[in-house]
């Protein structure tokens, strides 16, 4: 199933934006390129799906299944200077001795696309799992060898070697967040155990690549990332209660309603709303937050439908979910219409909400806004209360997504990114 309306995904983002940065074969006219046939599926829809090629005229999603199957419109927008040959960064074949590329364990291992995230380019596929690294290794090693994938980032094939993730045997496993106090940073849980030291390697895993934690030095990092600012502006809306507490005023908040390195241990229902001046500094500090509603939002969370086509299918197409049971191609026509399937998927751990769909999401704003970059208003769908700029996702985002419109809708997307109705994707 291939995504509807221009839909683009992390990775079909990402895929764009390397595109971009490839240089084009100028030097060539449309007489030197065989652009092959009208083959593909996709063939006359005023797109270039062919991904030989590159630039503002491509679909957003390629596949190498259409590669010389796409032959009217590419070769229309290659004369008309929006797409150019993509010359892909060959590198050198020798170089492929240096990168473990794993095993062929994959459920997409062997068929034609690379599907292992330390990876981009050409070949690719259009959407990636973590559950994939190291395990599409022939498809991977034959794409790089060719030329048509790099490794992502700074190219260290051993930038993950020395940690060892470990498992996925956390009760807290596979929630978005780690849970490893081994590391810090703003993907980690707001509340950590020893006991789940090497046990949620998914969730650490994925963050660790994502640049959102770290690991741990010696220094205890706060579970708060928002400004000191937004945090003043954020308590003032809390009702942090009194200070008739035993335990008031000792430098720990023990009020139960919050979490944090700045909470005691154990905390007793009684404390709640009575540890106020303690529970505030903490707030502030950034080393304590308000716990989240836990299994009442999740109860609260609308699973839809059955009316996609897809349902009952095994696995989950509804976009508002990640994880390994996802569907590998999705369309806004299936969110809230696959609900059996995702709910009995969340239910075994195979995926997991998104936070910013969660229905508590809203309740951390106002969100810092202040490392955004949002850009201007150009989009022709600016200011009508929604996001249409491909690089966010959440309820406040449009369903269908343009790259056109990436940094060009600016105030929606800031207003709807500091409600909590979209974040970064």
């Amino acid at each position: 199933m291939r995504a509807i309306g221009k839909r683009l995904g992390a990775t079909g983002l990402a895929l764009i934006l390397f595109a971009g940065l490839t240089a084009p074969a100028l030097s060539q006219s449309a007489a030197d390129i065989d652009f092959g046939d009208d083959a593909s599926e996709w063939a006359n829809d005023g797109e270039c799906d062919d991904p030989r090629f590159s630039g503002e005229g491509m679909a957003a999603e390629l596949l190498d299944a259409d590669v010389g199957h796409d032959a009217t419109d590419c070769q229309a927008l290659f004369e008309a200077g929006t797409i150019a040959l993509a010359e892909a960064d060959t590198g050198d074949s020798a170089d492929a001795s240096a990168i473990d590329f794993g095993d062929d364990t994959s459920n997409w291992a062997n068929d034609g696309e690379c599907d292992d995230p330390r990876f981009a380019g050409s070949a690719m596929a259009t959407e990636l799992e973590d559950i994939d690294i190291g395990r599409d290794a022939t498809d991977c090693r034959t794409a790089y060898e060719a030329g048509a994938i790099t490794l992502v980032g700074d190219g260290d094939p051993t930038m993950q070697a020395d940690i060892d993730f470990g498992d996925d045997s956390s009760e807290w496993a596979k929630d978005l967040e780690c849970d490893d106090p081994r590391f810090v940073g703003a993907g980690m849980a707001s509340e950590l155990e020893d006991v789940n030291i090497m046990r949620d390697a998914s969730d650490c895993r994925q963050a660790f690549e994502d640049g959102t934690i770290t690991l741990a030095d010696a220094t205890t990092a706060p579970v708060s990332t928002v400004s000191a600012s937004m945090l003043e502006q954020i308590a003032a809306r809390i009702d942090f209660g009194d200070d008739t507490s035993s335990w008031a005023n000792d430098g720990e908040c023990d009020d139960p309603d919050f979490t944090g390195p700045g909470v005691v241990g154990e905390t007793l229902d009684t404390d709640r709303l009575h540890d106020a001046s303690d529970c505030r500094a903490a707030f502030l500090a950034g080393t304590a937050t308000l716990k989240g509603s836990g299994g009442v939002a999740v109860s609260q969370f609308d699973y839809g439908s059955d009316s996609s086509e897809w349902a009952n299918d095994g696995q989950c197409d509804d976009w508002r979910f990640t994880g390994a049971g996802m569907a590998k191609k999705l369309s806004s026509a299936d969110v809230m219409a696959d609900a059996s399937d995702c709910r009995a998927l969340e239910a075994s751990g195979d995926i997991a909400i998104k936070p910013v769909f969660t229905p508590d999401y809203v309740l951390g704003a106002p969100y810092d806004s202040s490392g955004v970059a949002f850009g201007d208003n150009s989009s022709s769908y600016a200011d009508d209360d929604i996001c249409d700029d491909p690089r966010f996702e959440g309820p406040g985002s449009a369903s269908t997504l343009l790259d056109s419109d990436l940094e060009h809708d600016a105030a929606d997307c800031q207003a709807l990114f500091e409600a909590g109705q979209i974040t970064l994707r």
